[in-house]
């Protein structure tokens, strides 16, 4: 069984930045795809960004291109979303998510690709 807990989330004014992490537990991580998603209120959860299952490539929805990076440290088995240049439409429960796909990052941009998911961690962007 595949764990995901977030953390990192957290107030940060407008033109701040945070980093969140994604500990996982019960995988290999090399062997299954990564992404995060995020869920404002009133919203349907949307795609952020992910990272391909041997780390080689990343793949961003055009609203955060430039502002986040994805990223993952294998040893610690651990990903990261660095997100600079904070905007309040930011403001979302971000959730990591595991995915078994092995194909290139831009194939993992719906929800249903996903086997895993972890419980979010809530941002807010103030103005």
């Amino acid at each position: 069984q595949v764990q995901l807990v977030e953390s990192g989330g957290g107030l940060v004014q407008a033109g701040g930045s945070l980093r969140l992490s994604c500990a996982t537990s019960g995988r290999t991580f090399s062997n299954y795809g990564m992404g995060w998603f995020r869920q404002a209120p009133g919203k349907e959860r949307e795609f952020v960004a992910a990272i391909s299952w041997n780390g080689g490539s990343t793949y961003y929805t055009d609203s955060v291109k430039g502002r986040f990076t994805i990223s993952e440290n294998d040893a610690k088995n651990t990903l990261y979303l660095q997100m600079n240049s904070l905007k309040p439409e930011d403001t979302a429960v971000y959730y990591c998510a595991a995915s078994r796909y092995l194909g290139p990052p831009y194939g993992l941009t719906t929800y249903d690709r996903y086997d895993y998911w972890g419980q979010g961690t809530q941002v807010v962007v103030s103005s």
